[in-house]
């Protein structure tokens, strides 16, 4: 049975009536280009085939009726449309609000309540930003249901905004970016600066895309991904003292340890190095997959996980045994962390002929080293949020 046709048992059994539309929105695996979209940088993301789906009817009165079969203890969780303050026990329901409360500044309002029931496939604490997902899903599901008229790019926005206004979390733009411009086989090259992008083909010839999530529990996650991007923002203050740019995106290599020494802090110099050095790698990464260079392709995978590791300073010991793991199998090219970091997944370029071992042997020692087993799936690159 689909995901699908279960979500719509599932609507038809809280509600009492058929769910009358359905919508999908992916995750989102990032090749390459790791907390560069808020360095003015490059990223390299796509959709991928695990995601949220919702089911949604129209109410003839205020309230909206939500339920996810990911969280069932909450079980149907009841508010009014404009009730939209947030609450620390809401769990998912908050990014609900939130696209509601982001919508109300936009001067979008919700004028009659729904029911609402999503699932999500996504492995638990993955990384493959089950977030941006839900936020696309909800915004794409209000714009379609109450004909609101916005853009792919506002309904970017938006998701953004649910993170940064709403949720008080200083997240750049790439998750919900990926998510609402993904298309089926194609990878995005997106300057965060300007907004450009170009749709790159993804072609793997002989090769998988492997992603391997840890399982970990991820905590203070969102505490260090803004530390982190305090100590590039200082940096970056530092460095316009001396150097016209307005972004460390901006930078080559040679230009940054040219100027290297305006950094005052160690610690801020390497987190600014590995902002400069992965906006690099992502465009020579772009240029490799698009000339089908698999060797190429996989050594600068793996030279972003080691600045992640050693200048960033993000990875932690689950993504550093699937990585290390990864890379001593047959087969396998390169392997990097992918995301915030701090847990969730790592993903691995491995020969088509070699994937079932690979996970397997994968999957034993990193088992044996931390204590309980990593999920895998291999990557399927899809279309961006969408009416089913």
């Amino acid at each position: 049975m689909t995901l699908t046709k279960e979500l719509g048992e599932s609507f038809q059994r809280r509600f009492g009536h058929p769910a009358e539309n359905f919508f999908f929105s992916p995750g989102r695996v990032n090749l390459i280009g790791e907390h560069t979209d808020y360095n003015g940088g490059h990223v390299f993301p796509a959709a991928i085939s695990v995601g949220t789906y919702a089911a949604v009817s129209l109410r003839d009165d205020d309230e909206i009726h939500a339920f996810s079969a990911n969280f069932k203890d909450a079980g149907v969780v009841n508010f009014a449309k404009d009730d939209l303050e947030l609450r620390a026990y809401d769990s998912w329901v908050k990014y609900v609000r939130g696209v509601i409360s982001e919508l109300g500044k936009l001067g979008h309002e919700v004028p009659r309540g729904f029911n609402l029931a999503i699932v999500g496939d996504m492995p638990t604490a993955s990384g493959l930003s089950s977030s941006a997902s839900l936020e696309l899903l909800i915004g794409v599901m209000l714009n379609d249901l109450f004909d609101y008229g916005m853009d792919t790019l506002s309904l970017v926005k938006l998701g953004q905004a649910v993170e940064n206004d709403y949720l008080g979390l200083q997240t750049g733009i790439m998750d919900q970016f990926a998510i609402a411009f993904g298309q089926e086989k194609q990878a995005i090259f997106l300057d965060t600066n300007s907004m450009a992008y170009e749709m790159v083909p993804a072609d793997f010839g002989d090769y998988d895309l492997v992603i391997m999530t840890t399982n970990k529990k991820r905590e203070l996650v969102d505490s260090k991904y803004n530390e982190r991007r305090a100590e590039t923002q200082t940096a970056l203050e530092e460095l316009q003292k001396v150097v016209d740019i307005n972004a460390l995106g901006e930078l080559t290599s040679e230009e940054f340890e040219n100027n290297v020494a305006h950094i005052s802090s160690p610690v801020n110099q390497r987190r600014a190095r590995h902002a400069v050095t992965e906006n690099e790698r992502t465009v020579l990464a772009k240029a490799a997959l698009s000339d089908h260079d698999m060797v190429r392709f996989g050594e600068l995978l793996t030279a972003s996980h080691n600045s992640l590791r050693d200048d960033y300073e993000v990875t932690g010991i689950e993504l550093d045994t699937l990585v290390d793991a990864a890379l001593a199998q047959p087969g396998v090219l390169g392997a990097r962390m992918t995301g915030a970091g701090f847990g969730g997944s790592a993903l691995a370029l491995v020969a088509k002929s070699e994937s079932e071992n690979f996970v397997a042997s994968v999957d034993k020692i990193y088992n044996e080293k931390i204590g309980y087993q990593a999920s895998f799936l291999v990557a399927d690159i899809v279309d961006g949020t969408h009416a089913l």
